[in-house]
């Protein structure tokens, strides 16, 4: 085995989580291996200990303090390198709400904070969206969890059939620091706390707690990646007391207490040895997939951490579920949801993960889906149905596994011809019907939940949005699975009536009368949903955020129809943030983030070209609905710093956000860098991404600002048939303009910030720009 190699799992994410080959002359000199980190007598460190894994010796290096990264050191010249971060669980001491007050926020139908945040035009402020709301989870407060056990992260494994809950404090349900350090017990320590993962995107849980009377304890936890047992998690610790930036005091463990005789704490030589092993493990797993390069490596940290998550929630790495830890919403009731399989479908896609994305559809298609087409969950969603059509086609063009899809075809067709019978019942009813020739049924799984579900079963707009979409998107691949061209012309005739019909309802049932206009979430309605749902009860109107959510996703509607759909929701009760809230009875006291579901009103964003917001939903979803350092997201969070509850769909939300924003894709073709901020181009370091899946082909684009020089410089590769339209956008920092751009030698005519990329049979483009100007 060839152990010349460097691991380098930090600041990077994505990129950073592979093996590399050193260069035989590098290797050699084993001072040149350690310079690739930032130098040797920084690499060193201090060491810890060493220990021998598969044959060779590796010795441990890291500073005393606690907060540089952890190094593995070969004697051969091998280099692990772990990197840490570490963010505040508490409110700073900036001003909530931006001087406004919750209730003011809460009971507004405008979203005020959203307003604030993009008064003053261009680009959000990061920094001031992170401030806007007491961060997730820096409530310590029993009544903010109801009956949900107050965890604050979890770890586990592939292969685990459970996950390892871990508490502020940094316990768990079998091991407890406190027996060592009693000043940690009731999470006394715990509100002033700072977290974090190590690697910069391991499922590795660091904490770090400040003393009253100075110092700090700093606590590792991670999940044993050699224990095979079915369902129970091992996990391994470590906790110091570090005073004046030394540790005055260190224990180990592993999972449980110790039972003298028979079971004694572990040593630092046992628990490096499981974090190497750890570390290379997960690298492994997320081999092979797309990568980001950003100037702030932390975005392409959330990516990964987020397929490591999945990983860690799925028992085996594929089977679902929605939840973990407490029976909501880890019960198998929830197992079949549609949005677990369409999100991760989706994002997995998006990142190049095509093995992953297999196991789910097939795993999906084999035990959840039922020969007639429905799913073998509760409350089977139809506009899901549809999403999941238009994923199908998705799969087939980007990864090109046509038997996969074959295996499933009869199940495939059952489902799309549920929509049509779901269509042929809607053109039956009357013409003078609000509903006449749009698809009835359960927008939401809940709603079979209730005494009479007959209320919900109405005619969303997304019912009809996403049947049109998958109806189109499957036809487009149907005959290269052997369908049968009937099935095509079937499809596509009736997206095409839908479509007309569902255009031609929104534009009848739009409330001109209101600033800004609006649209209720079905038609014939004439309250808005803020105004049914605040009378309490049951109303039709119950969960308008899917609708509009996935009304938006779908991307069916005619792009002044969309824009009014955009605006109605954030004039009228339906962001929080700049994300789609959780709408429901208003309440003084609180007002929600919706973490998944939500990231269609996003992609919506992103096609109608109103960037600025956009970016404000990234930035308020990152920070508003992720516990800072350990990005556990949550399903929905609230803006008062209480700890959402977590489900894999939000978590999964992030990495398709962060791939549009590099490589988007609709209808017209390929956008590439179109939502970048421009401080990211300002900051005159690399942005782009390498090997993006799109349906024409892989993707890779990159450009850097010379400030010196005043010159952009980039390369685009287009790997595949050229898709129909394929555009550059540089978004140069405010104060600078393009003056002059050439693409491969040849002079062109920029459209604002927008390159066009075309007529390179080889599809590789090397661009150069000239700019001027004075960045602000």
């Amino acid at each position: 085995m060839d152990r010349r190699r460097f691991l380098a799992v930090s600041g990077g994410g994505v990129a950073a989580a592979s093996v590399l080959a050193a260069p035989a002359a590098a290797a050699a000199d084993d001072s040149a291996l350690l310079a690739r980190f930032g130098g040797a007598e920084e690499a060193a460190g201090e060491p810890l200990c060493s220990f021998t894994d598969e044959g060779c010796r590796w010795t441990v290096h890291e500073d005393r303090a606690g907060l540089g990264p952890i190094r593995f050191v070969a004697d051969d010249g091998a280099v692990v390198t772990l990197a840490k971060r570490l963010e505040p669980v508490f409110a700073g001491p900036e001003p909530a709400y931006l001087g406004l007050t919750l209730e003011q926020v809460a009971l507004a139908d405008a979203d005020l904070l959203a307003d604030r945040l993009l008064a003053h035009g261009g680009d959000p402020d990061p920094e001031r969206v992170r401030v806007a709301a007491p961060p997730p989870a820096s409530m310590l407060k029993s009544d903010g969890w109801g009956t949900r056990l107050p965890w604050t992260a979890f770890v586990g494994t592939r292969q685990a059939g459970d996950t390892m809950p871990v508490f502020p404090n940094g316990r768990t349900r079998t091991y407890r620091p406190e027996h060592d350090f009693p000043e940690l017990t009731d999470d006394v320590l715990s509100p002033g706390r700072s977290e974090g993962l190590i690697g910069g995107w391991l499922p590795a849980v660091h904490k770090r707690m400040p003393r009253p009377q100075g110092g700090e304890y700093d606590l590792l936890t991670f999940a044993d990646t050699d224990y095979y047992g079915r369902f129970y998690v091992h996990t391994w610790h470590r906790t110091r007391l570090i005073e004046g930036g030394r540790v005055m005091r260190e224990t180990f463990g592993n999972s449980h207490a110790r039972f003298p005789s028979r079971r004694a704490n572990p040593g630092p030589e046992d628990f490096y040895r499981a974090l190497l092993r750890f570390a290379r493990s997960w690298s492994g797993e997320l081999a092979g997939m797309a990568r980001a390069t950003l100037p702030d490596p932390s975005w392409t940290d959330m990516v990964a951490h987020a397929f490591a998550k999945e990983l860690v929630v799925r028992p085996g790495g594929d089977y679902p579920k929605y939840g973990v830890v407490d029976r909501d919403y880890y019960g198998s009731e929830y197992d079949g949801f549609q949005d677990t399989f369409t999100s991760s479908l989706l994002a997995n896609l998006e990142w190049g993960r095509f093995a992953q994305a297999r196991a789910v559809l097939d795993q999906f298609f084999t035990e959840f889906v039922t020969p007639d087409g429905l799913v073998d969950m509760r409350g089977p969603e139809v506009p899901q149905y549809g999403l999941t059509l238009s994923l199908i086609a998705r799969y087939a063009y980007v990864t090109g596994d046509l038997a996969t899809l074959i295996r499933h075809r009869d199940k495939i067709r059952e489902s799309a011809r549920l929509l049509a019978d779901l269509h042929d019942a809607g053109l039956a009813l009357a013409p003078s019907s609000p509903g006449h020739g749009l698809l009835h049924g359960w927008s939401e799984s809940d709603a079979c939940l209730h005494p009479d579900p007959t209320l919900w079963w109405k005619p969303y707009w997304n019912n009809s949005a996403f049947a049109v979409r998958g109806w189109r998107d499957l036809a487009e691949v149907w005959p290269a699975l052997g369908g049968s061209e009937g099935d095509v012309r079937d499809w596509r005739a009736r997206a095409d009536r839908l479509n007309a019909r569902l255009v031609e309802a929104v534009r009848a049932n739009i409330r001109r009368d209101l600033s800004p206009p609006y649209l209720g979430p079905l038609p014939g309605v004439r309250e808005t949903f803020r105004q049914a749902l605040s009378k309490g009860g049951r109303s039709e109107q119950g969960w308008p955020h899917r609708v509009y959510a996935e009304l938006l996703h779908a991307d069916v509607l005619p792009d002044d129809l969309a824009g009014l759909v955009v605006d109605c929701l954030r004039g009228h009760g339906g962001t929080t943030l700049g994300v789609v809230a959780n709408i429901g009875r208003p309440s003084p006291r609180n007002r929600s983030i919706l973490g998944f579901i939500s990231y269609g009103y996003a992609r919506a964003l992103l096609r109608l070209d109103r960037i600025e917001e956009y970016l404000l939903f990234l930035y308020a979803h990152r920070y508003h609905d992720h516990t800072p350092g350990g990005w556990v997201a949550g399903e929905v969070a609230g803006i008062t710093g209480s700890m959402p509850i977590f489900c894999i769909p939000a978590q999964l939300t992030i990495p398709k956000l962060v791939r549009w924003m590099l490589a988007f894709e609709d209808d017209g073709g390929l956008h590439l860098l179109r939502a970048v901020p421009r401080d990211w181009i300002g900051s005159g370091k690399p942005v782009g991404i390498t090997s993006a899946p799109t349906r024409w082909g892989r993707a890779d684009v990159s450009v850097q600002l010379d400030r010196a020089r005043g010159v952009v410089t980039g390369q685009v590769a287009l790997h595949g048939k050229p898709p129909p339209q394929a555009t550059l956008r540089l978004r140069l920092p405010k104060g600078l303009r393009i003056a002059a751009a050439r693409i491969n030698g040849r002079a062109v005519r920029p459209v604002g910030e927008t390159l066009p990329l075309a007529g390179a049979a080889d599809g590789r483009y090397a661009v150069t720009v000239q700019v001027k100007g004075t960045a602000a």
